[in-house]
């Protein structure tokens, strides 16, 4: 069986954000929500600008509500999108920026789930292509959604929340054994931006290699075999781990020259397009599994002088001094450049205390990598429920 259709302004109001002015921002008290406050799902307002709402005049149809949902709607973060919890609700939304809000309760979760995971590509090329650059209320309102009566809505969203909360579950373990990580290293090392101990500093390029990859020709990609390799990219550097759902090929026979851009075990891997989203720095260290995969423009390697130091300089990448170094612009897609990485300094303390850090990790490594299965696991069971939910498969 397969559910009707009809169009999202059926069950959801759209609202464009307001036009707020640069020129209010940090003068009053009212939180304002722009697209680089939200990602996955998220929305986290802790960098978020402020205004006074009511010295200006802005009306309160922009406020965000808990249970929206808020849709980027230009740009390269064009689908990006946030749900509204309990701590943001009554925080104003920014231009480019769509609230989606069911016009009743009971469809708040159906619309949510409506838009997560792998869905949302797929509704979005029906609204106007993947690669459109901009997206319009006008455009959302007309989307083509399932359209099931309004208990199977909520059957759908009760299984599906079920399902979300073991994935859910499984990251919560993820995120505890990174928090320990830092903790560890904070002890060990000391805060890197007041260097409490004392340590000597330097660049970056003192413990590591780093370069930018290659540009591949994107027209030249190859369908994976024998005779092509891996490449990666931005899209499949996340926070901690590799997605290579999306993934790219080279034909090995067009490979001479480029040696240098290979992928070794240990290499510290950094997007430098747009690298802090919810959840995280996109940077990620390359296990023993990683062969044949190369480097592309916009991704840095850190390949450490000394093996030992890889987990050291992972460390090193995700700490606040690196976000303070980078100062990350106000822009929707900010960027690292090679020479902001290669001055990044770091301490520079004795290598027997960054042999026992690695001891440290190591042991660690071992259970946090059974719980990034797992949280594959879950991940997939979600989409698999989420598509036969969605065509009336269940």
């Amino acid at each position: 069986m397969s559910w009707p259709t009809g169009s999202l302004e059926s069950i959801a109001d759209v609202i464009s954000g307001y036009a707020f002015k640069s020129t209010w921002f940090d003068k009053g008290q009212d939180k304002v929500i722009r697209i680089s406050d939200f990602d996955n799902g998220i929305v986290d307002l802790s960098k978020a600008k402020t205004v006074d709402a009511s010295e200006n005049r802005v009306s309160e149809q922009f406020i965000a509500r808990e249970g929206d949902v808020l849709m980027a709607l230009s740009g390269a973060t064009t689908g990006k999108i946030g749900v509204v919890g309990k701590s943001v609700d009554g925080a104003y939304v920014n231009q480019r920026v769509a609230i989606i809000r069911a016009k009743s309760p009971d469809s708040r979760s159906y619309i949510r789930y409506l838009f997560s995971g792998e869905r949302l590509s797929s509704l979005l090329m029906t609204a106007g292509g993947a690669a459109q650059p901009n997206l319009s209320p006008k455009t959302l309102k007309s989307l083509l959604i399932p359209l099931p009566p309004l208990p199977e809505q909520k059957h759908i969203a009760a299984i599906l929340d079920k399902a979300d909360q073991l994935r859910q579950k499984r990251q919560q373990a993820i995120g505890l054994a990174d928090e320990f990580l830092r903790s560890v290293f904070l002890d060990m090392f000391g805060d890197p931006v007041t260097n409490p101990k004392g340590w000597e500093k330097g660049p970056i390029t003192k413990l590591a290699e780093v370069i930018t990859g290659h540009p591949f020709k994107s027209v030249e990609y190859v369908e994976e075999g024998d005779d092509s390799v891996r490449l990666c990219r931005g899209a499949n550097t996340l926070t901690g781990y590799f997605e290579w759902k999306d993934t790219a090929f080279w034909p090995k026979d067009k490979l001479s020259g480029l040696e240098n851009y290979q992928i070794n075990e240990g290499d510290v891997i950094l997007a430098m397009d747009r690298p802090w989203i919810s959840s995280g720095l996109k940077v990620c260290v390359a296990d023993k599994n990683f062969k044949d995969t190369y480097l592309v423009q916009r991704v840095a390697r850190l390949r450490p002088r000394q093996a030992i130091y890889s987990d050291f300089l992972y460390a090193c990448i995700q700490s606040k001094a690196f976000e303070v170094h980078c100062s990350p612009t106000e822009t929707t897609v900010p960027h690292i450049s090679p020479v902001e990485l290669k001055n990044f300094q770091v301490v520079l303390p004795n290598k027997d205390l960054v042999v026992k850090y690695h001891e440290v990790v190591s042991k660690i490594a071992a259970m946090k990598s059974m719980s990034i299965e797992n949280q594959y696991c879950s991940s997939g069971l979600f989409n698999s429920l989420s598509q036969k939910a969605f065509a009336g498969e269940l």
